[in-house]
């Protein structure tokens, strides 16, 4: 009896467990700082500071601890994009402005967002900071005890309230999967992470190497460019020609994998919010008709409903079919283009490696460095946010069309005026054909009687010279109160056309919606742009050699000068001062060249004449 009215107060939204998620929130960021000052502690600086500043006695320790090298990351990419997955649900909070952490103002609600923004950040910090360490052995077992937290949480949450009001039974397990498969992966990451360190720290195995400056693509990519490209291609396949081929010699950064994971488990979320929403307002509309109906039945003695009252029944039931059928296509849609984006992305990026700038706009050419600084930020959060406004923008423009079919092609059919229906689809497209064909018809007289004829047999088109120019002068002249007529139709349709891409590609944010001109007002393409030359000037795998080159030529200087003079200490001994090497080296001249000592100043006492003496056994025992 207990578990039924439990169970009951959850699937009226009445449950309240023991664990609040937005107050555990709030205290997770005290064990978050914790792991924060612990990395940053051994984290060495590269600048010790001076004597007299006051932070001396620290050392060189305190460092900087970076979450993710936005820039230029190409190593853990899918444990970074786990990562951001962690973090989907918040993120959706924070989209939906559900989370408020402070009641202020209205005016103040900007404010509100960045402090809610910050907080979320902050204790999803030592997920990425304890995987970008260099210190793993100690950030494994951090970053393993910090997710084992946040999973025993959710666990808890969900296993005291499981149901809810909208979806009913396993609601809370709908909306948390994703994060709790994402913390599974987290712990089974920082597992292996522990266990590698253990190995190596116990001489089991032999540690990994330093992180090399250029990566094994970016060489690959460089080497094919200095290769000749061969004659016969390999035949590709549909999928490679029509959907994607894979490039060995390119890797998406960190970034763009974090921002794909995050924008999947978002728009998840998004669905399933809004599927939520659709069942609290088809439950209204249900309770909405009953009363409609009842209300009918005691003003009409008879018991039967009006044409009017059919009608908004009629008209509920068709929005609601066609919402629920909407759905699928409008997810696919924008799955589509989360793929599509990557594959935009490293053909943009191929393009301005080879110097090719001709598909940006002429003043995207050079984008001011601050700008494109401040893209690098906003693109990975725009792109989310384009991707969930895109998917609802699009769900209610096919929800339209569907209802356009509905009334146009399938009702008809239903009550039984199927063949009236086909007589006005009938006309309707016999008159856009009647048009079209005229259309049509003009440029062909155009190009049969009013054009020269072709100049070589080898032209595709007759040259822009005029013939027949009378009968060019009354052909203009009596189409040009017909083709006024005509322009209102094309006015309209460019009206429509316009409005359906610019909601269908409300998504796309590698592709501005702007006319030519105004394309500097899309700010999500300006922040397109500013990231491509932002990783274009870092990432430019021809640019990352040539600096590889000159580091390891510096090294190799560097180290062919320590085994000259590592020689020499090998002679003398296994430890010898300065001043013992300087008196070697200075030895060694004199006896290569014994003219020099006799023009040394002698100090009396030191016996320069003996040394002198000395000179020429000491010539003949070392040639």
């Amino acid at each position: 009896m207990n578990s039924t009215s439990e169970r009951e107060r959850q699937l009226n939204g009445t449950c309240a467990g023991s664990v609040d998620m937005e107050l555990f929130l709030h205290y997770s960021l005290i064990p978050s700082l914790c792991i924060i000052l612990i990395l940053s502690f051994l984290q060495r600086r590269q600048h010790c500071r001076q004597r007299d500043d006051t932070s001396y006695l620290l050392g060189n320790h305190f460092g900087i601890v970076i979450p993710l090298d936005f820039v230029g990351t190409f190593s853990n990419r899918w444990s970074y994009g786990i990562a951001f997955g962690a973090t989907a649900n918040k993120v959706m909070f924070l989209f939906s402005e559900g989370y408020q952490p402070l009641q202020v103002p209205q005016w103040a609600q900007a404010f509100v967002l960045l402090i809610g923004g910050v907080e979320v950040g902050l204790s999803h910090f030592p997920f990425f900071a304890c995987l970008s360490s260099e210190f793993q052995l100690v950030s494994s077992i951090l970053g393993f005890s910090y997710s084992l937290i946040w999973f025993a949480v959710t666990v808890l949450h969900i296993a005291q309230c499981p149901h809810g009001r909208f979806l009913g039974r396993y609601e809370a397990i709908m909306f948390s999967w994703p994060s709790l498969l994402c913390l599974s992966f987290l712990l089974g990451r920082f597992l292996h992470m522990f266990v590698k360190c253990l190995r190596v720290h116990l001489g089991w195995e032999l540690p990994m190497e330093e992180k090399p400056f250029l990566e094994p693509h970016q060489a690959e990519h460089v080497k094919q460019l200095l290769r000749k490209p061969s004659l016969q291609e390999g035949k590709k396949s549909w999928f490679q020609t029509r959907i994607y081929e894979w490039d060995p010699c390119f890797q998406f950064p960190s970034r763009m994998i974090g921002t794909v994971v995050l924008a999947f488990i978002c728009l998840y979320l998004f669905i399933v919010i809004e599927f939520c929403m659709f069942v609290y307002v088809r439950d209204k509309l249900d309770v909405f008709e009953g009363e409609l109906e009842s209300y009918i039945a005691s003003m009409n003695q008879t018991g039967t409903l009006t044409p009017v009252i059919l009608q908004v029944k009629e008209l509920i039931n068709s929005s609601k079919g066609v919402w629920v059928v909407t759905i699928l296509p409008a997810s696919l849609t924008c799955v589509t283009y989360l793929f599509h984006i990557l594959a935009c992305y490293r053909k943009h990026m191929k393009r301005l490696w080879a110097g090719n700038k001709h598909f940006l706009p002429l003043k995207f050419h050079s984008p001011s460095s601050s700008e494109s600084v401040v893209a690098i930020a906003r693109y990975s959060g725009w792109q989310i946010a384009y991707i969930l406004w895109g998917y609802l923008i699009i769900h209610v423009v096919q929800s339209l069309f569907g209802m356009v079919i509905m009334y146009s092609l399938v009702l008809p059919v239903i009550h039984n005026q199927g063949l009236e229906m086909l007589h006005r689809l009938g006309i309707s497209i016999l008159t856009i054909s009647i048009v079209l064909g005229l259309m049509i018809m003009q440029v062909w007289i155009a190009s049969s009687f009013f054009l020269q004829p072709k100049m070589g047999t080898a032209d595709k088109q007759k040259p822009l010279a005029l013939n027949n120019r009378k009968a060019f002068h009354n052909f203009n002249y009596f189409l040009f109160f017909y083709n006024v007529l005509l322009g209102l139709g094309a006015c309209l349709s460019r009206l429509l056309i316009s409005c359906i891409l610019g909601t269908w590609m409300i998504a796309r944010i590698d592709r501005t919606i702007m006319q030519h001109g105004y394309e500097g007002a899309d700010m999500g393409f300006g922040a397109w742009i500013g990231m491509l030359y932002v990783d274009h000037h870092h990432t430019n795998p021809v640019l990352v050699s040539f600096c590889h080159i000159l580091i390891t030529g510096h090294r190799e200087r560097k180290l062919q000068q320590a085994i000259k003079y590592g020689h020499l200490n090998q002679l003398a001994g296994p430890c010898i001062s300065t001043r013992s090497r300087t008196r070697w080296l200075l030895l060694q001249t004199l006896i290569n060249n014994p003219k020099l000592a006799m023009l040394r100043k002698s100090k009396p006492g030191h016996g320069s004449r003996e040394f002198i003496q000395i000179l020429p056994m000491c010539s003949e025992s070392w040639h």
